[in-house]
């Protein structure tokens, strides 16, 4: 079932991790995609994510250079959708992980980075997205890439939190914004997936406290890319027509049986 058949999406940080299985999800199920990212290549050094898509599927892709702390970048993404009908969903998936350690010891200079993208290229992205959207006048769908510690609070990684905590308040805000003009606005919270993030930025995988994590997981198991890829390709299509300002878990149920 071709969930997004005609659709155009712009994924950013769609090249790597969770965004590249996004932007393959997305045009497994019919759409045509936008991946934008600062980075062509993913980061295992495979096929692109849009000619991977190419490949595999007969939906059109493109590449974008794009830094989402970079308003144009984002406009030229969008922008780039005109190719294939028009924008018509925005995923918000760029993001890192910043500076992690106790409070005391932060850099302001690495949070400052850490902001500009997490929180300012999603409120961006958002902003982009809402103006095509709404001339447009067919609504809609933005979906904003959060996390299990923009719900809760983790030691030791509270510029993170803090930036996904304020994701969660913004899609809050920009789904009754924007609702009347029929656009949805929604966030996916992951726990712990497998992707180069969670090996070597904020390495868990591999690691005894991953084994530890799989072991108390209800599912006996950590999170994969398309497991969030699947839930957010639910988000834009249709069969959420009615669902927005919601903030959804994806983690294997850790964070309610904790």
């Amino acid at each position: 079932m071709a969930l997004l058949s005609g659709e155009a999406a712009v994924v950013t940080g769609g090249s790597s991790g969770i965004g590249r299985s996004i932007a393959r999800t997305f045009a497994e199920h019919g759409a045509d995609v936008v991946v934008a990212d600062v980075v062509e290549k993913p980061r295992d050094d495979g096929t692109p994510t849009h000619e991977l898509i190419r490949e595999e599927t007969d939906a059109e892709a493109t590449f974008v250079d794009c830094d989402v702390t970079n308003r144009a970048d984002l406009e030229a993404a969008a922008d780039a959708a005109d190719s294939f009908g028009g924008l018509s969903v925005m995923v918000n998936n760029a993001g890192i992980v910043g500076p992690v350690g106790p409070i005391t010891d932060l850099d302001p200079d690495e949070y400052d980075r850490l902001r500009e993208i997490n929180i300012d290229g999603v409120l961006t992205g958002c902003q982009v997205a809402a103006e095509r959207l709404i001339d447009r006048g067919d609504g809609g769908s933005i979906v904003n890439m959060s996390s299990v510690a923009g719900m809760v609070g983790y030691a030791n990684i509270a510029p993170y939190s803090l930036a996904k905590g304020g994701i969660r308040s913004l899609t809050y805000s920009l789904a009754a914004e924007l609702g009347p003009h029929g656009i949805r606005v929604n966030a996916v919270h992951p726990g712990v997936i497998e992707t180069e993030m969670t090996r070597a930025d904020f390495p868990i995988v591999g690691t005894e406290e991953g084994e530890a994590l799989e072991e108390t997981n209800p599912l006996r198991r950590l999170g994969r890319p398309e497991d969030v890829a699947n839930v957010v390709t639910f988000l834009s299509s249709d069969l959420a027509g009615y669902v927005t300002a919601e903030s959804i878990v994806v983690d294997g149920g850790d964070l309610h049986t904790a």
